[in-house]
């Protein structure tokens, strides 16, 4: 019975983290396809997959080596793009902390297109079965796997065949754009996805690049719950006063 249980619970992860295996096998082909056209050899994408585990963060890691950046200066660079993380933590901190052993791993493989997924679960979700915190650390560990084998490749062939790179790069934004409409149509409710976009225009347009995206998100978060909190308080008041 518990192969039979664990068997099916990989099955429906594999069905379940799809989309993001045709989306990370082609960006990871992407970045290893960078990685090699800096000049540096294939193995480095197994290293920095495994052990570093960041989409972006890889593309601009390239960028920095290449620059000859300094490792304060590339550390910075790295905890302004991956700050985002932080508001992804606090979200999911009540089922990580619940996930047992796997706690850990899930933190550490908690990329944009995992918690996409898994902040989607329904708290009752059948094709969880009775472990809902293995599901979950499956989830992470094939998009993991998608990821690294992609990179993979991709240095490979970059250092097999020459490739030209022109707007290859766009590979990681095309992805996350495909997440927020499928996102958007599960969820069925446009008002935090609107409230995202004009923060993120507003961050844009009055603020410095590099606080850009950290201000955008801040504004975006705090906003979604001052509405969506006033909106339960309304919709609360109704119902209590029609009941009346």
């Amino acid at each position: 019975m518990n192969v039979q249980n664990n068997k099916g619970l990989f099955i429906n992860a594999v069905k379940y983290s799809f989309p993001v295996l045709l989306g990370y096998f082609t960006i990871g082909i992407a970045a290893g396809l960078l990685l090699a056209d800096a000049g540096y050899p294939w193995w480095l994408s197994l290293i920095m997959s495994v052990v570093m585990y960041a989409g972006a963060g890889q593309y601009i890691a390239v960028g920095l080596f290449a620059a000859g950046a300094g490792l304060l200066e590339a550390a910075l660079v790295q905890l302004v793009v991956n700050a985002r993380h932080i508001a992804y933590g606090l979200t999911m901190f009540k089922r990580f902390n619940a996930a047992g052993p796997y706690k850990y791993y899930l933190i550490f493989a908690l990329t944009d297109e995992t918690f996409a997924l898994l902040s989607s679960l329904p708290e009752g979700d059948d094709q969880c079965h009775e472990n809902k915190s293995r599901f979950m650390f499956l989830v992470a560990l094939l998009n993991h796997v998608y990821w690294t084998i992609g990179t993979v490749i991709g240095a490979l062939l970059g250092t097999l065949i020459p490739f030209s790179m022109e707007g290859i790069s766009f590979a990681l934004t095309a992805l996350f754009i495909v997440l927020m409409i499928e996102q958007i149509l599960r969820v069925k409710r446009p008002k935090p996805f609107i409230i995202s976009a004009l923060a993120a225009i507003l961050g844009v347009v009055f603020l410095p690049s590099r606080l850009s995206l950290l201000s955008a998100m801040v504004i975006a978060l705090v906003a979604v719950q001052l509405l969506t909190g006033k909106s339960s308080v309304k919709n609360g008041n109704g119902t209590e006063a029609g009941n009346g």
